[in-house]
């Protein structure tokens, strides 16, 4: 399967190790899913995942989040936005995060953050799901 995930997901699997984030990202470093990564959303990751209310709540230091992220991207699918769908949104700083999955080919764009999406992701193929959506989708 292919998925983008919203920075949610990966925050959330930061601050919850044995939550179903986690999990999806556990089955991405293990390439059980094929997780699908722009230069803007990992940017993205990188600034949400080391801001400092957030590391606290995770517990990681600097470098640990730093080496989640490399880790990431290592196995990620980078996806290069040969278009841009803007606008679809409500909210603007979502927009990288469907073109992401538009671009890549995605079969689901996974956040916690349904109804910012709407229906847009459903009207380019692409299933909007919930983190344990995901994993049910993947058989897991």
């Amino acid at each position: 399967m292919r998925f983008v995930m919203d920075t949610n997901v990966i925050v959330a699997a930061l601050r919850s190790p044995a939550g179903v984030s986690a999990a999806l990202v556990d089955r991405a470093l293990r390439r059980r899913l094929t997780l699908l990564l722009s230069v803007a959303l990992v940017l993205e990751y990188e600034s949400v995942c080391a801001d400092p209310a957030q590391r606290i709540a995770s517990g990681l230091s600097v470098s640990e989040v730093g080496t989640v992220i490399s880790a990431l991207c290592a196995v990620a699918e980078p996806v290069r936005s040969r278009f841009l769908w803007r606008p679809q949104l409500r909210d603007p700083g979502d927009e990288m995060v469907l073109e992401a999955a538009i671009n890549g080919r995605a079969h689901g764009l996974v956040t916690f953050n349904r109804r910012d999406f709407g229906r847009a992701p459903e009207r380019f193929g692409v299933a909007l799901l919930s983190p344990r959506q995901a994993l049910r989708r993947m058989g897991d």
